[in-house]
């Protein structure tokens, strides 16, 4: 998925070995065994995720309550 959405062409250089040590090209995605927070992306819009990333920092404790809402 996330080779689909490189809008850098940073997958295309990793594949053509520019880039080394490259997350799941020759370096291996190691999957979390207990994320703190998981977002299916085929499933919400950016806009919710990103209010779900906001709510979670909150939550703990890493942002102010002054955040902007971005439902607008």
């Amino acid at each position: 998925m996330c080779e689909s959405r490189d809008r850098k062409g940073l997958y295309r250089k990793a594949r053509q070995g520019l880039i080394k040590g490259f997350t799941g090209i020759d370096d291996p995605y190691e999957v979390p065994t207990a994320p703190e927070l998981v977002i299916d992306t085929s499933q919400v819009t950016v806009r919710q995720a990103v209010q779900q990333i906001i709510l979670m920092l909150e939550q703990d404790g890493f942002l102010g309550s002054s955040v902007p809402d971005y439902q607008q």
